[in-house]
């Protein structure tokens, strides 16, 4: 099947690390013989700015073409405000970017149209859906339903593009109900969580820690750019600093925009994976430490308490209630081991895929 994939955010050549996800689904389609193309529409912008956001990193001097994955990418510019103050500018700007697109394709035209995240490049894959007279299908991440929906310039407009889809699909259970909850009917709304993409030279089980209590030195891994804000990085320190005042000698390492295959070698020497996000929509980095067998302590965000350990979720963000979780996973023994459940692997999940294409299709 011929796929177009439009999204806002795509590895870049001098950031390997932004939409890693996106990248992950792309490749895992192009795996099951799917012809796909990716149109990854990035904001114009000056290099001084890039510093706004850790996911702006290497979008002013990008190319408009390059292959990430054997994968023939095409990044056009659109205009846009920070914040989104006028929203209609921004849709009319990326709506103009159907010619460029089509000028790219070069006469290849798509059977189905997949857009991940719907602010502002569901406004490009809906006009082009349009314009081609082919179905469409969104993805929703955390943004647009934790935060988009209730912006108070983009709010309306996120709305109308959840609505707008022939089929949309939320990664995780909360993000499905939201979705219904705005009024969408639940026959057109699938739940398909991000794979795991892991590759097998850093599969490692599950092993007990051999630190001496209280009085060892531990690396814990704060797999985010600290930057973020949504990612909680002082919350993380805070719990550093208490799990110090008990007695261990605590460094913490930070992910930035380092290639996967770092930071899958950063989890396997880590002692804790540590998440202290306000919002997520997986994560799929704790599905990633865990996985490489690196113990993962994290609040009570995206999907973590249907694969981790009732003691790795902490309910409350204290820095007091996360040492408590992070000294209970460093004590188990992880007799059972940890198996990833066979939802998040990437034969389960493509097989929806697979499913739900068919249908947009049929």
């Amino acid at each position: 099947m011929r796929i177009l994939l439009v999204s806002l955010l795509y590895p870049l050549p001098t950031n390997a690390a932004r939409g890693t996800f996106v990248a992950d689904h792309a490749l895992a389609l192009k795996q099951e013989g799917h012809d796909v193309r990716v149109v990854n529409c990035l904001p114009r912008m000056l290099r001084y700015q890039e510093a706004r956001r850790s996911t702006h990193t290497g979008v002013a001097k990008a190319p408009r073409v390059f292959e990430h994955g054997g994968i023939p990418v095409f990044a056009p510019r659109f205009t846009a405000l920070p914040d989104h103050p006028w929203p209609s500018l921004t849709k009319w700007s990326i709506r103009r970017l159907s010619r460029r697109v089509e000028k790219w394709l070069d006469g290849w035209r798509p059977e189905t149209i997949v857009c991940h995240t719907l602010w502002p490049a569901g406004v490009l894959a809906h006009h082009l859906s349009r314009r081609w007279k082919v179905p469409w299908g969104a993805v929703v991440h955390g943004w647009d339903l934790d935060v988009g929906l209730n912006h108070s310039s983009v709010g309306p407009t996120v709305h109308a593009l959840i609505q707008a889809p022939d089929h949309l699909i939320a990664v995780s259970k909360r993000l499905q109900s939201k979705v219904i909850e705005t009024g969408r009917e639940p026959d057109t709304v699938s739940m398909i969580p991000c794979h795991v993409a892991v590759e097998e030279e850093w599969l490692t089980p599950m092993k007990p820690s051999k630190k001496r209590w209280r009085k060892s030195s531990i690396d814990i891994l704060f797999p985010s750019d600290p930057r973020r804000p949504e990612k909680n990085h002082l919350l993380a320190l805070k719990c550093g600093e208490e799990m110090e005042r008990r007695g261990w000698v605590v460094g913490m390492t930070t992910l930035k925009q380092q290639p996967r295959p770092i930071v899958w070698d950063r989890m396997l020497v880590a002692d804790l994976t540590l998440i202290t996000s306000k919002r997520e929509s997986g994560p799929l980095v704790a599905k990633e430490a865990m996985v490489c067998g690196t113990p993962v302590v994290s609040l009570d965000v995206g999907d973590v308490a249907e694969f981790l350990p009732s003691y790795c979720v902490v309910d409350e963000a204290t820095p007091e209630r996360l040492a408590d979780a992070c000294e209970a996973a460093l004590k188990s023994r992880w007799e059972g081991g940890f198996e990833l459940p066979e939802r998040f692997q990437q034969t389960s999940v493509i097989a929806q895929w697979n499913e739900v294409l068919q249908g947009l299709v049929a």
